[in-house]
């Protein structure tokens, strides 16, 4: 296939780039090269644009001749503060708006986009008394007490955590998340619009090699690894106890490529399916911290206390979903991967401007 992959000289798109070559296919590249997450222009084989995803003529002319597209382009993470809204909701929302305007009088009618877990707030939750309950944002007096951990909104009681599947409500708790979901709902509006076909890959915490450092738009395992480049302690909000799903960025390159090649078989016309993408292997923070510093060999992770009103407690993957419809199961194990990690080459960054996936 020809493929479009919008931010593929990013992080995780630039990993896609390299799997779908390796298959055979022929990938095209469309990508704004920002600062946050480019300090440099990175090194890019094969067909490639230097142009924003909201810029209608340039997205027009990237799809002549293109089979399905990979929707990587976005601004990532918490940002810095509220101010950084109107650059996500352009970035993520405008950027898949015009894309998909372009692909529906373009004839495109294939689509892998970047999903999130973030669209699902907190994880999933059961109460011994009360079955499967889903608690409200946490409150900054419990936050700021040290009371980190969601209760039964019923009744108070110690909540235990599980792992979110797809058909979980969605609770979108930050501008980020919000406009993940937001992309969501307008591919499978361009789907029913145009017949078109779209996944939705809903990433857990990807890590790994080429992840940008030095700012604030990138995720938590590239702040860890930039203070162990720095020779300083990793700094670990809460109490390290907040579960995560951390799943390689390799991974999540071949999950793309399974979705690309399977898009006409597992996903009706009109229609968008989500999948969550995580490797099935639930840590804490405090584990993740903990591995990459001992296996880079700096300073010992740091618990704060500290605490972000838009940070949700847990949120872990149920990926049974794409294991049984593509065939896809993470491949790199927790502790390799951490490891490789802490010693792989971190992609330069600055802060002068919002990161695209």
């Amino acid at each position: 296939m020809r493929v479009l992959v919008t931010g593929g000289a990013g992080f995780i798109g630039s990993h896609i780039v390299t799997a779908l070559t390796d298959r055979g296919h022929e990938p095209v590249v469309l990508d704004a090269l920002l600062p946050a997450a480019h300090a440099t222009p990175p090194p890019l084989d094969g067909e490639w644009l230097h142009a924003d995803v909201r810029d209608r003529e340039a997205v027009a002319a990237a799809l002549r001749g293109v089979d399905a597209v990979c929707h990587q382009a976005a601004m990532v993470g918490l940002g810095k503060d509220f101010a950084d809204a109107p650059a996500y909701v352009s970035c993520n929302d405008l950027g898949t708006a015009v894309l998909l305007a372009a692909m529906a009088e373009r004839g495109v009618r294939e689509l892998v986009l970047a999903g999130s877990m973030v669209v699902y707030g907190e994880g999933r939750y059961d109460c011994p008394r009360h079955g499967r309950v889903r608690p409200g944002p946490r409150a900054e007096a419990d936050l700021a007490a040290g009371r980190f951990d969601p209760v039964c909104p019923e009744c108070g009681t110690p909540l235990r955590p599980g792992r979110v599947k797809e058909d979980a409500p969605t609770d979108p708790r930050t501008v980020y998340a919000s406009t993940k979901l937001a992309q969501e709902h307008l591919a499978a509006a361009w789907a029913r619009s145009v017949g078109g076909r779209a996944v939705s890959l809903r990433y857990h915490n990807v890590y790994g090699p080429g992840m940008p450092r030095d700012t604030p738009y990138a995720g938590v395992a590239s702040f860890f690894r930039s203070a162990l480049a720095r020779g300083e302690a990793p700094t670990v909000f809460e109490d390290g106890g907040q579960r995560r799903d951390f799943v390689h960025v390799r991974d999540v390159a071949t999950a793309n490529v399974a979705a690309l090649e399977a898009v006409p078989e597992v996903v009706a016309p009109s229609s968008l399916t989500a999948y969550n993408t995580g490797s099935d292997d639930p840590r804490t923070v405090g584990e993740m911290a903990t591995a990459l510093a001992t296996a880079f060999g700096g300073p010992a992770p740091v618990v704060t206390g500290a605490y972000r009103l838009g940070d949700v407690r847990h949120i872990t993957a149920s990926s049974r979903r794409i294991r049984e419809a593509l065939g896809w199961r993470a491949a790199v194990p927790f502790t390799e991967g951490m490891a490789a990690f802490a010693r792989a080459p971190q992609r330069g960054g600055c802060l002068s401007g919002p990161g695209r996936a």
